[in-house]
């Protein structure tokens, strides 16, 4: 009796409603809907099926099998489930586990057990108060949950077997405790059945175990208050629960609550978006695509009556599982049957409209995507005030595509007055709300703001791990963002263990051809490339590429970032050839498919500059570290890590051909980058600083180099001295260099700070590796 799973409500969510616990939500309505569901034949059929094949190697269960099919209706459900069969195993494994589809195929029983409970439970003569026993082991994070949750609501997702027998259930708790990895619960049930008729039967010449267990049995989660809990010796606790009562308020509107959020008219239709919502997108498919096998408009079954929303619900599951095509193609049937009904401008073409956008916008047609968020906008400027909820989807999907095509001041707008919209009328943990801020996040990103964009993506977390269910691919999505952050703070340790989490979940709920898995992929390549384990990194890149090949067009711009990322990686292993080759495979696609002042451009032109200036072909770098240039200045903030990037890219060309004073005056505008709160820009400082007394020294103006060193730029090299932990082999070699030209120079500067500050650095350069002097 230990392996049962439950759910706790605190009071706290009982009055606040939107912190519910998404388990109990799913579970309550599950329960719900399977209950209402018409249950033909066939359903045994299919159950009975799928036994055979789980149990095919087992005879003696196989022959059980098919007495279950032959003779089921001669038996009452509670003989076939007390009766010693795989029955009972399946059917509590599923539920503990929520393994929805084996729930699903044993709908049919479920729905028979409960009625028959409920049969016995108004048959019999219930004595209006007594007191019931349940004793069973307990993990100690779940009575922990119990412990501080007094007051609050508990359900068992299970079918609850109790007894009247103190002391059987006393002997089921007490030997639970002799499991170290377990605490023995008795749990003391008083039930009321003047205030309360949720079912329950006793089980007296129906189980098997009735003689000796004084059994009472209810159905699955049957929900009660949790009251008093006091130790009964070391490891064996009592916890005493209450049955809710018809007229619990609390209960009351927790179910109205639940109910009021998951409204269809069609029940298989409603356990599909349940589905969905729970992350089991291919369940929902298998649902939708029987609902359309087996309806028709003139169905006289109610079950089966088609509603056009299901081909706008078909196409939402295709699009989760990254399955573009049929998500574009059941979403304009969804708009063909709506202007087949409806005017041109009518409220409820919105929906559909943003819809067909947003499939466009994944596959890369912008233009097109762009025109249907407009015409969504249009209707509803005149049908709605400015602040309706509406039009933070619309607002979003804006974002998205001015994100898509390298807009970011103006993405970064759209998504914050969709913020806006939501935070006025929706629950602080809607997980729309966690959305948008993943969205404003990716911005702050793509604009360089690393810190910023780590804030939004960790309150998209937090929203999410309330209202989603732990293996739901949306937070695989957010544990890859923060992944990024983190990458590009410099953290790669903790960036490679969210890309594990992400992974995780996507390798469990995904198709393995999902686009979101090849991205996870290029994250954790990345994160080898900085390590230096290049055929770690090429091996997830080429796993990546592998799926955007068979998920894209071959023009598209995702295809052409893992060329590029494969073209670094080749750089960094000095294969300069196949480099240069990736790299132009990726500009030759971005020039076709992006905006000719895509910030990508100017990662692809940087990159073929930087191959060329390997090569020594310094006029080739050159031209093309200017074309980088000139889309950063029009595109990116003035203090971007990118620009920073650049000018010292040109600098070194020039240096590397004596041009001292042209390349001292890049160096400079590289050093103005010093305000950006990134490890890589003060990277590039330290470089700078590096190069400018380097430059000054091949040019002989030993005293101009001093000069440089003087006031604010000697203190921002103590400043990047003194947080060495983040700087690597080659940074502190870039700055014992400095630290030489200035003991060269000691004995020619007059100024005290000069010296002064010299000897501090290299007193903490020592330090930092350890050197005694």
């Amino acid at each position: 009796m230990n392996l049962i799973s439950l759910n706790v409500v605190p009071t706290s969510s009982l009055t606040n409603l939107d912190e519910l616990d998404q388990s109990f939500m799913y579970s309550q309505i599950l329960k719900e809907i399977i209950l209402d569901i018409k249950h033909d034949k066939a359903a045994k059929k299919e159950f009975v099926d799928f036994c055979c094949i789980h149990y095919a190697d087992n005879n003696t269960q196989s022959n059980k099998i098919h007495d279950f099919e032959r003779l089921y209706e001669n038996y009452s459900p509670i003989w076939w489930y007390t009766k010693e069969s795989f029955i009972y195993s399946i059917l509590n494994k599923a539920l503990r586990t929520q393994e929805i589809d084996i729930i699903i195929k044993m709908g049919f029983f479920i729905q028979d057990l409960h009625r028959q409970i409920e049969q016995l439970h108004t048959e019999a003569h219930q004595t209006s108060k007594m007191i019931i026993y349940r004793g069973q082991g307990m993990s100690n994070d779940d009575f922990e949950k119990i412990k501080k949750n007094e007051g609050g609501l508990l359900s068992f997702n299970n079918f609850l077997s109790t007894s009247i027998d103190h002391d059987v259930s006393y002997s089921f708790a007490e030997s639970a405790g002799d499991n170290p990895q377990l605490i023995g619960i008795l749990f003391q049930i008083e039930i009321d059945s003047s205030i309360s008729t949720v079912p329950f039967a006793s089980l007296d010449n129906i189980s098997q175990y009735s003689d000796s267990e004084k059994e009472i049995l209810f159905s699955m989660h049957t929900i009660f208050r949790i009251g008093k809990i006091k130790k009964i010796k070391d490891r064996l606790w009592q916890v005493n629960l209450t049955l809710t009562g018809d007229i619990d308020q609390q209960l009351k509107q927790l179910t109205d609550h639940i109910r009021r959020e998951h409204q269809q008219k069609n029940r298989w239709h409603r356990m599909g978006i349940l589905m969905i919502t729970m992350g089991k997108f291919n369940k929902a498919l298998e649902i939708f695509n029987v609902i359309c096998e087996k309806s028709s408009i003139a169905s006289t079954d109610e079950q089966f009556v088609i509603d056009p929303a299901i081909y706008h619900d078909m196409a939402v599951a295709y699009r989760c599982i990254g399955d573009n095509s049929n998500a574009l193609l059941y979403f304009q049937k969804t708009l063909e049957v709506d202007r087949k009904f409806l005017p041109h401008n009518h409220p409820m073409l919105i929906t559909t409209y943003n819809n067909i956008g947003e499939i466009n916008d994944t596959i890369g047609n912008y233009s097109i995507a762009l025109s249907y968020y407009q015409m969504a906008l249009e209707i509803q400027k005149t049908f709605f005030p400015t602040d309706d909820p509406s039009f933070a989807i619309t607002y979003n999907n804006l974002g998205k595509v001015h994100h898509s095509i390298g807009n970011y001041p103006a993405a970064l707008a759209y998504y914050q007055e969709a913020l806006k919209i939501e935070q006025k009328y929706l629950p602080s943990n809607h997980p729309s709300l966690a959305a948008t801020y993943e969205q404003i996040g990716s911005i702050y990103g793509f604009m360089g703001d690393y810190s910023a964009a780590l804030v939004c993506h960790k309150k998209g977390l937090e929203i999410q791990q309330k209202s989603l269910p732990p293996d739901h691919p949306n937070l695989a999505t957010t544990y890859k963002n923060i992944g990024e952050g983190y990458r590009m703070l410099g953290d790669t340790s903790m960036a490679l263990s969210y890309y594990e989490k992400t992974l995780e979940i996507e390798l469990k709920s995904l198709q393995s051809s999902h686009p979101s898995i090849a991205r996870t992929y290029s994250c954790i390549a990345a994160v080898h490339h900085v390590l230096g384990n290049y055929s770690s990194a090429l091996s997830y890149y080429e796993k990546a590429l592998e799926i955007k090949q068979h998920s894209f067009p071959s023009e598209h711009p995702s295809i052409s970032r893992t060329y590029s990322a494969i073209g670094s990686l080749h750089e960094s292993m000095e294969d300069y050839s196949n480099a240069l080759s990736y790299y132009e495979k990726a500009l030759k696609i971005e020039q076709k498919s992006l905006p000719c002042d895509h910030p990508s451009l100017a990662y692809d032109y940087n990159s073929i500059g930087s191959v060329y200036d390997s090569m020594n072909n310094y006029p080739s770098a050159l031209s093309y570290y200017r074309k980088a240039l000139d889309i950063q200045q029009k595109s990116l903030p003035p203090n971007h890590a990118d620009l920073a990037n650049t000018y010292n890219n040109i600098a070194l060309v020039y240096q590397a051909t004596y041009d001292y004073s042209t390349a001292l005056s890049y160096y400079q505008k590289t050093l103005e980058m010093k305000e950006t709160p990134h490890p890589y820009n003060q990277s590039l400082i330290a470089t700078a600083y590096n190069n400018i007394v380097a430059v000054n020294c091949s040019y002989n103006y030993i005293r101009f180099g001093l000069f440089q060193w003087s006031g604010h730029k000697l203190k921002m090299l103590i400043g990047q001295v003194s947080t060495l932990e983040f700087v690597d082999n080659t940074q502190l070699t870039q700055s014992l260099t400095i630290a030489r030209y200035l003991s060269y120079e000691t004995g020619l500067a007059k100024n005290k700070t000069v010296v002064d500050t010299q000897c501090n650095i290299k007193e903490k350069l020592y330090t930092s590796i350890g050197f005694k002097k």
